[in-house]
């Protein structure tokens, strides 16, 4: 058998609330068993897919292949705006400042001599990839 009474002075409650705020207020869940939490798929895990039985493809422009959209999406990440107006030494000089892969630096070698290019766009162009088609 206890003695004495369970009551707590005002000091203890203001520990209480506390210690029950910041339970409440932590980063997990209050009512479910670890066991039953949420876990991150592991690294022997494959892939998950938005739709598992279709290859997902973002938006290709009309006139473009994914491999075009890629390759022009590239050379504008490592080119930057401010080469522009640009000649193919300069394209060809910032993409090897930059680390470009050496496909882009190929690819920038093969523009012809003595023309400005104005955007990735007209680079594109100049190299017979594929531009979008613009609707009507």
């Amino acid at each position: 058998m206890q003695h004495g009474t369970d009551k707590t002075g005002p000091a203890r409650d203001d520990i209480m609330k506390k210690q029950l705020r910041a339970e409440m207020t932590r980063d997990r869940s209050l009512r479910t068993a670890e066991e039953r939490a949420l876990q991150p798929s592991g690294e022997d895990q494959p892939e998950t897919a938005q739709a598992p039985d279709t290859a997902f493809r973002g938006g290709t422009p009309h006139g473009m292949s994914p491999e075009d959209v890629a390759v022009r999406s590239e050379l504008a990440q490592h080119l930057g705006r401010s080469v522009y107006p640009a000649d193919r030494v300069a394209i060809v000089e910032r993409l090897v400042r930059d680390n470009a892969p050496d496909r882009l630096i190929a690819l920038a070698k093969r523009l012809p001599e003595g023309e400005r290019y104005g955007n990735v766009q007209s680079i594109a162009v100049s190299l017979g990839l594929g531009t979008e088609d613009l609707r009507d």
